[in-house]
């Protein structure tokens, strides 16, 4: 009998393994020749999977990064696995405000198109700040990209039809913004959450701002992936999430999929300022869609990015 039940255990989480593992791959093969991508963080993870799946497309693919060498190491993997020499790095720090604009405006003077937008890096639940003092989480996660983007505008809508993806997580659905403290430091996780919470109501408070203007924004969560996010933490902390991260997550190629899919397909531009998980559109909690909050944090980002 306890060799039944041992059996039946490990039969049991089998199946839920392969359960939390599922995943929806893109099946459009539309081809991107012509078009210019730009990735941030695109050295490791989803974002280096996405690189190559739009690289495989024919697609000029920039990867915004803040490691040289990684960069360059992912941008040789890249052309070696998609076969395009059309791929290149260029340097940014989403932690410095100052980078961000020097990129831009190199961008600005380098790339005459930019057709698609991905915002992919992350800070995971680290307790620290960047070099203009606010949150790591929030500073990188949210605001840097906004920045990023903002800059970015006018050649998006040269570049029209053109698009923003905005890489989230479901771990938003934990907290609520607090606009007497922005910047919120205190717990990771929450901080985190707060960050991803961000990127939503800036995904669509941008496409309600480009509305007609041929600019189209998506919000993405690429569900639970086996990335180097534990690099942060300590070696046993590493050790542990390894083992469950193999256990339950999927792949980075598998994450990468429902960017692909927002980058590529036609399907998704009747969800213009959607959240996106699996490939297809995912409801949200109600108090995430409030445009209310959206227009309110747009404005505050405007003042805390020096942009308003």
């Amino acid at each position: 009998m306890y060799h039944l039940y041992t059996i039946l255990a490990a039969l049991l989480s089998f199946l839920v393994t392969k359960w939390m593992k599922r995943r929806r791959y893109c099946m459009d093969v539309k081809r991107l020749d012509g078009k210019t991508v730009l990735i941030t963080g695109g050295n490791s993870g989803i974002g280096k999977e996405t690189a190559v799946a739009l690289a495989l497309r024919g697609a000029r693919v920039i990867l915004a990064c803040r490691d040289e060498d990684r960069a360059r190491k992912a941008v040789r993997e890249i052309k070696n696995r998609s076969r395009n020499m059309n791929v290149l790095f260029m340097e940014m720090d989403l932690a410095n405000m100052r980078s961000i604009r020097e990129f831009c405006k190199n961008f600005l003077q380098k790339e005459k198109r930019l057709d698609i937008l991905i915002n992919n890096a992350g800070i995971p639940s680290v307790l620290d700040w960047t070099d203009d003092n606010f949150s790591m989480c929030f500073g990188v996660n949210h605001l840097g990209h906004f920045l990023l983007t903002n800059l970015l505008l006018p050649r998006l809508k040269e570049s029209t039809p053109s698009r923003v993806i905005n890489l989230t997580c479901s771990s938003y659905k934990y907290q609520k913004l607090d606009f007497q403290d922005l910047n919120y430091n205190l717990f990771p996780f929450f901080t985190y959450s707060r960050s991803k919470l961000a990127n939503i109501y800036f995904t669509q408070e941008l496409a309600r701002i480009t509305e007609g203007k041929g600019v189209t924004a998506y919000a993405v969560h690429p569900g639970y992936v086996q990335s180097n996010w534990t690099c942060h933490y300590s070696f046993l902390y590493q050790l542990f999430m390894k083992v469950i991260m193999f256990m339950f997550f999927v792949s980075c190629e598998a994450g990468a999929q429902t960017v692909v899919h927002c980058a590529v397909s036609d399907e998704v531009t009747a969800h213009n300022g959607g959240y996106f998980s699996d490939c297809r559109p995912a409801a949200l909690k109600p108090y995430a869609k409030d445009s209310g909050v959206a227009k309110k944090l747009w404005e505050a980002s405007e003042r805390l990015v020096k942009l308003a």
